[in-house]
């Protein structure tokens, strides 16, 4: 018989997993490995409650694999050498592994190929870095293009998704560890791991709520979002099936406006595969500007006004509120993403760098590419960037997207009494007022840690100095 190893990384799951496929049709006898990567483990970016959902993922994978006569098998260690003592006691010649284009990830692939043979399979994103580049063979900095070229290449179908295999062959003999108990993921968590929840939360989804979402996706009062951006975090559902999904939803859709609105949704997996292809071609932009005509932007760094920002007090109820939904469940609704991260590197000036690391401390889906494209983005340094000068006002941002409150008083609800005339500005209550409402600025909210017109003029000159001016 012949053994190889399926090395799971970002994707904890059975269906459309080309690396599960491409081993199952190379040998007869399979081993699904995990590594505990300590690099990973300890890393200054980890998330303890996106740690916590990989647990949970890993053991779902366990779980599904023992009901088709297999297991995972997980061991700790560097992953060069983990899997090459496993190749050694399973005499496994052949490595199967999805592709990951972080820096990191490459290093790592890099290290197991000297000392067992790894082969990559597709998976990860829908068009993989390589496959989407411009008629010279450069790859795409602006979005639209990528996206039109995107487009143009064969759609995947139905017939093209694998299913999960009815039976994996796997040896009993090799010792495994168990999969870590902490940490536990916490309740506030709104999210259950596995695949058999990502394909619950994406049919939930496409069964109705995509045909409005570009209506509703960026009111953070409505659940007009799929969520499943979790789930595409550890693979737990594969970007090619949600990709599917979302064409057959178009297929389908029962008038024009609809189908517009399923598209708009498949334009996230798009800008999804972008930020992928842009890690993967410009690695630099991992810890530095893409934009190098920033590099010499005067950052202020205020560690007080960092710690407000951070923890939900800045005075301004978006802001404050999508904060705490952070902290709290581990996500954050999208258009509350944008708002906090032009906050922080444009009222406050300061670094995006620090918001990246501290979205990644906590967010479920933070992925390397995804937040670091988006950080960069609203910071004005990135690829496809809005331009330095757009600054969102979170005080009209909140008025648009949060028009009663309710996203507001829910996170922050030292606010749920005050009035919806000032909702969105409580520090405008006279003081009668403040006391009727419970809510005393300054005592029991704080007051502006910024004024917004004024930060943005500062903000504006340090830009224009940054570009020589």
């Amino acid at each position: 018989m012949t053994t190889a190893i399926w090395w799971l990384r970002r994707d904890l799951r059975l269906t459309d997993n080309q690396a599960l496929h491409a081993a199952l049709q190379h040998a007869d006898s399979i081993l699904p490995v995990f590594v505990l990567d300590d690099a990973l483990w300890e890393s200054p970016y980890v998330g303890g409650k996106r740690l916590a959902f990989m647990l949970g993922g890993l053991r779902a994978v366990d779980t599904d694999l023992r009901d088709r006569g297999s297991r995972l098998i997980v061991r700790r260690g560097r992953p060069a050498d983990v899997l090459a003592q496993l190749a050694d006691e399973a005499g496994a010649q052949t490595i199967f592994a999805e592709a990951d284009f972080s820096p990191y990830a490459r290093s790592r692939d890099r290290a197991v190929a000297e000392r067992v043979a790894l082969t990559h399979t597709d998976g990860l994103a829908v068009r993989p870095p390589g496959t989407v580049l411009k008629n010279d063979g450069d790859p795409y900095s602006v979005y639209s293009w990528f996206r039109k070229t995107w487009l143009d290449r064969a759609l995947p179908t139905r017939s093209d998704v694998l299913p999960a295999p009815d039976a994996i062959a796997t040896p009993d003999s090799l010792p495994s560890e168990a999969i870590p108990a902490d940490p536990a993921l916490p309740d506030s968590v709104p999210f259950e791991p596995g695949e058999a929840a990502a394909e619950k939360r994406l049919k939930a989804f496409i069964d109705g709520p995509i045909y409005a979402y570009d209506k509703k996706r960026d009111r953070t009062d409505l659940d007009g979002t799929s969520r499943i951006s979790p789930y595409l975090r550890f693979g737990m559902i594969a970007a090619r099936r949600a990709a599917v999904a979302a064409y057959h939803a178009m297929e389908n859709a029962p008038d024009k406006a609809a189908r517009e609105n399923a598209e708009t949704w498949l334009s996230e997996i798009i800008w999804r595969d972008f930020y992928i292809h842009i890690l993967y071609h410009f690695p630099h932009v991992r810890g530095d500007n893409f934009r190098p005509a920033y590099d010499d932007l005067a950052w202020e760094n205020d560690t007080e006004q960092f710690a407000a920002w951070c923890e939900g007090r800045t005075g301004y109820p978006l802001v404050d509120a999508a904060m705490r939904q952070l902290t709290v469940s581990g996500w954050m609704h999208n258009r509350a993403r944008m708002v906090v991260a032009s906050f922080l590197t444009k009222d406050l000036l300061i670094d995006w760098r620090w918001g990246e690391r501290f979205f990644m401390q906590h967010l479920v889906d933070g992925d390397p590419a995804s937040n670091n494209g988006g950080w960069q983005w609203a910071a004005g340094t990135g690829t496809d960037a809005q331009p330095y000068f757009r600054i969102f006002n979170p005080t009209s941002q909140a008025s648009k997207h949060d028009p009663q409150g309710a996203y507001i008083r829910r996170w922050v609800p030292e606010l749920a009494d005050v009035p919806d005339e000032h909702i969105h500005e409580p520090w405008l209550m006279d003081e009668d007022t403040q006391q009727k409402a419970g809510c005393v600025i300054g005592e029991d909210y704080p007051a502006p840690v910024v004024d917004h017109k004024r930060a943005r003029e500062r903000t504006l000159e340090a830009y224009k100095t940054a570009r020589g001016e």
